[in-house]
Formats: C-alpha cells, sequence, structure tokens
C-alpha cells in the first residue's frame, strides 16, 4: 500500500493524467477507467518508484504501458455516439476555453491535423509540448532514447506545418 505522502503526490497529476487518458480513448467513461486503473496500479507498485526522479513521467508511463496493454487490443470500432457525433470527433484538448468562432475552428483544425498524425509522434508531441515534460522523461514514458523523441518532435512539427499551411497565409 503506497503511503499518504506518495497518495497525495500522486494525485496532484490527475487532471494531466485524465487529459492525456482522453487523448488515447477519446471516450470519458474510458478515461475514467483508465485513470482508474493507472491508480490502482501505481498505489500497489508504489514501492517501485524511485524518489527523486520525475513522478509525472512515471504516471505517464504506467498510464500509457495500461492502455496499450487493454484498450489498444479491442478492435477499433468506428461507432456513433448517441448524440451522432462520431467518436474521433471528441476533441483532444477538451478543458481549452472557447473564446470566438476563429478561435474554434483553428482548434478543431489543429485537433484534426493532429490525429492525421502516427500515434508515436501525436504522443511525444503531447507530452513534450502541451504537458511539459522534459525529453528524458517523455523517452522514459515512451521506452525510447531521447534522440529518437527529438526527432518524432521535429517531424510531428513538420507535418503539422504541412497539414495546416492554409494558416500562413493568415
Amino acid at each position: 500500500m503506497a503511503s499518504d505522502d506518495f497518495q497525495r503526490a500522486a494525485l496532484e497529476h490527475l487532471n494531466a493524467l485524465y487529459n492525456f487518458a482522453m487523448y488515447l480513448t477519446r471516450k470519458p467513461p474510458e478515461a475514467d477507467d483508465l485513470v482508474q486503473e493507472t491508480y490502482l496500479r501505481a498505489f500497489r507498485f508504489s514501492h517501485r518508484f524511485q524518489p527523486g526522479t520525475h513522478l509525472r513521467a512515471w504516471l505517464f508511463q504506467i498510464l500509457r504501458n495500461t492502455f496499450l496493454t487493454f484498450y489498444r487490443l479491442r478492435e477499433r470500432e468506428s461507432a456513433v455516439a448517441q448524440d451522432g457525433v462520431p467518436d474521433w470527433d471528441v476533441p483532444i484538448f477538451h478543458d481549452a476555453p472557447d473564446d470566438d468562432a476563429g478561435a474554434t475552428e483553428a482548434h478543431t483544425d489543429l485537433e484534426r491535423a493532429l490525429r492525421r498524425l502516427p500515434e508515436e509522434f501525436r504522443t511525444v508531441l503531447l507530452l513534450a509540448e502541451v504537458e511539459g515534460l522534459p525529453l528524458e522523461e517523455v523517452a522514459r514514458v515512451m521506452s525510447c532514447p531521447v534522440g529518437t523523441v527529438k526527432s518524432r518532435i521535429f517531424r510531428a512539427k513538420e507535418r503539422l506545418r504541412s497539414l495546416l499551411r492554409d494558416y500562413d497565409a493568415r
């Protein structure tokens, strides 16, 4: 069982983990389940956490591995939600403010462009640029060298520039 201090420290990252889970699952109930499973595993294996290392990255790694183990194995179905909106159109950045129509349109275009990136590009971009994890921690979460993370971020940004080139003219 995890100590109270560890539990308190881990729960400080709940919102960030939920955002990442929503990005991965695109379904609020599955994101809730994924975050819950992540915390169960983190608390169960808290003795494996090395104090002095980045707890947030360790939690992201557990969440991603749990997703890959349980959720990715399911067959992907292009289901339509009850409201008629395709599940793939659930916003990645669901907490983003809606200021005006132009911002909403740009936000939607960005999300669609992100979805067109390969998973390993989207994930490193989200972890490094949106969640602000250091590259070394992103590499740990992704189980790859830092150089690979840097390369994926570069290639992801290049592809996004290409996909969003119409915004250069604005």
